[in-house]
């Protein structure tokens, strides 16, 4: 078997990938494109004497990042084995971040396939070109960690100073960034001290956070508090005027560095509590068993299991039932999953998962499908979109998704505006649909074509095309654009305030409150959520939008939404 899988890469057909890019308007198909593309073709025909050979491009984008449709899709059909070479005409079309191309070239490397950049002489089928790329990579990761360590270096020291890193302003304060100053707000502030009160007076984190919410109370972001909330605050020394600094090993979680790292700058703003207050607190905290150990989560809570009644073993169909996971350095346990039939009847042989498996695996999969909604206007098929859903470290060993679902995901993303959230449509609302939202989003995919063509006219029409009428007819379309997403927008907001039943209104404020977590991330880290994040909101989250996993070998075989789409995953062989 060993044999095998080593000589398996010399038998790979020599087929090779070509990538093109360009960053500016005024390269693309005017000089550089033509000119890499010739060169390329040239050499990968007569100097690799490769004649089966795909052409990639990504015109008018930034060599930042690696987040191009082109360099997606080329990746993706690298990953499944259809390219024995990848062929750039320098390393910055690739990526001009050293660390993005350190990644793909070790990701290549693993995948047997041989890179070559046609203007730096690279070419790692060779030893001197291994050799070069191996001094890259050296560089790219003395590069990262010399940066890590100047930024932390930098951010003690302006911590030393007095000077505030950034992050979030602890409740019942307001930061001015202008003088760099700190001052009370006065109605958070109240709450802060009606907190204290209450927590002096029940003893109870739970009882003090229940009664902030009967009275009507909510934190910055207008969420109902809780007992982790409760114990954040009253445990914070910023509250008798103490800037702390450098006190967790990874920022939010429970793990504390030695006392000797930590920065301490007392009388560093106005207190709102007295420190004989605050020790007296700190007592009451540290004699509260519950919560020595573990901040703000009873025993009743510790026993939530978030992705409970929703796995099944693919193998013989039972339900996975849940026991309680490995216990992490940080303090946070995770459940494990498995067949009852492995261990009760020996009759099937299910591998376990856990909730930073599974988690891993959902959340970052539900994420990719909200990226690719906000984004759907960048995505032109059904391949493209599959590429996205793809996208990240968690799906490195994904072949692919089933065409049918990812066809259906497709139409369903076409059909509701970025604000409307797919995930949470249920099958048969698209009947439903407003005949003037429907009319409307069927305008909008005209002119998202319209786009298409001008800019395919504009780049490869025997016809020229001057870069005036081109830009004029574009932003033409584009205001077109956005007028319709205006409107789309004015109707799916009107729609939204339908009467909703008690458990839905549980599933949406679950949902706006994972939603506001996920903003703007292209990444997720399970179990960082996971150990700031109250369980029970975790899993009231995943049950509304997840209606059933089907496992097999610990991996996801099937993973079925609520909006009745069912995506069926295939693996790369290991």
């Amino acid at each position: 078997m060993r044999k095998k899988k080593i000589d398996a890469p010399k038998e790979k057909p020599q087929r090779a990938a070509i990538y093109l890019r360009v960053s500016t308007a005024y390269q693309i198909d005017r000089d550089s494109l033509p000119m890499q593309r010739k060169d390329l073709v040239g050499y990968c025909e007569y100097a690799l004497n490769i004649s089966d050979y795909t052409i990639f491009e990504d015109a008018g984008y930034s060599g930042k990042n690696t987040d191009r449709p082109a360099f997606q899709k080329m990746m993706m059909q690298i990953r499944n084995g259809m390219y024995s070479h990848l062929l750039v005409w320098k390393i910055d079309r690739i990526s001009r971040n050293l660390l993005d191309f350190a990644q793909m070239y070790e990701e290549l490397k693993t995948l047997g396939v041989t890179f070559i950049s046609r203007n730096e002489q690279f070419d790692t089928s060779t030893a001197m070109g291994e050799a070069m790329l191996k001094m890259v990579l050296i560089f790219a990761e003395l590069e990262r960690k010399t940066t890590a360590e100047r930024v932390t270096a930098t951010m003690i020291s302006r911590a030393n100073d007095g000077t505030w890193n950034g992050g979030r302003v602890p409740f019942g304060y307001d930061y001015n960034k202008e003088t760099q100053t700190f001052s009370v707000n006065g109605d958070e502030s109240f709450i802060v001290l009606e907190m204290y009160d209450l927590y002096e007076k029940t003893d109870s984190l739970v009882h003090t956070a229940r009664e902030l919410n009967d009275r009507g109370y909510v934190s910055r972001q207008h969420n109902p508090f809780s007992p982790v909330s409760v114990w954040t605050i009253l445990r914070n020394p910023w509250y008798i005027g103490t800037y702390r600094y450098n006190y967790y090993k990874i920022p939010g979680r429970k793990a504390i560095k030695d006392e000797s790292e930590w920065v301490v700058i007392p009388d560093h703003h106005t207190p709102l509590v007295s420190k004989e207050r605050f020790d007296r607190v700190q007592k009451m905290l540290d004699s509260n068993a519950r919560y020595r150990n573990t901040p703000g989560r009873s025993a009743t809570q510790k026993n939530v299991n978030i992705f409970s009644g929703l796995i099944w073993c693919a193998c013989c169909g039972a339900a996975f039932t849940a026991s309680p996971g490995k216990l992490h350095a940080s303090g946070y346990r995770s459940a494990k999953y498995g067949c009852p039939n492995v261990r009760k009847t020996k009759t099937c042989n299910a591998k376990y998962t856990s909730d930073t498996v599974l988690g891993e695996f959902l959340l970052n999969f539900i994420l990719n499908v909200i990226n690719a909604q906000k984004r759907f206007d960048q995505i032109k098929s059904p391949a493209d979109l599959e590429a996205q859903l793809l996208r990240g470290d968690t799906f490195k060993n994904v072949a692919r998704i089933d065409s049918a679902s990812v066809d259906a995901l497709y139409e369903m993303l076409a059909e509701y505006s970025p604000a409307d959230s797919v995930l949470l449509k249920k099958p048969t609302v698209k009947k439903n649909l407003d005949p003037e939202l429907r009319k409307l989003r069927a305008d909008k995919r005209k002119t998202e074509r319209a786009l298409a063509r001008l800019d395919h006219i504009y780049l490869y029409s025997n016809k020229q095309m001057s870069d005036k009428e081109y830009l004029i007819k574009k932003n033409d379309l584009m205001n077109d654009l956005k007028e319709q997403d205006k409107s789309i927008g004015l109707l799916t907001s009107e729609s939204w305030a339908q009467s909703l039943s008690d458990d839905d209104f549980l599933e949406q404020a679950s949902s706006f409150i994972m939603s506001q977590r996920l903003q703007e991330r292209e990444y997720i880290y399970f179990q960082g959520l996971a150990e700031c994040t109250e369980p029970s909101v975790l899993r009231s989250f995943f049950l509304s939008i997840v209606d059933s996993v089907r496992m097999r070998n610990g991996h996801v075989e099937t993973l079925t939404f609520k909006n009745g789409i069912s995506h069926k995953f295939t693996y790369l062989a290991i």
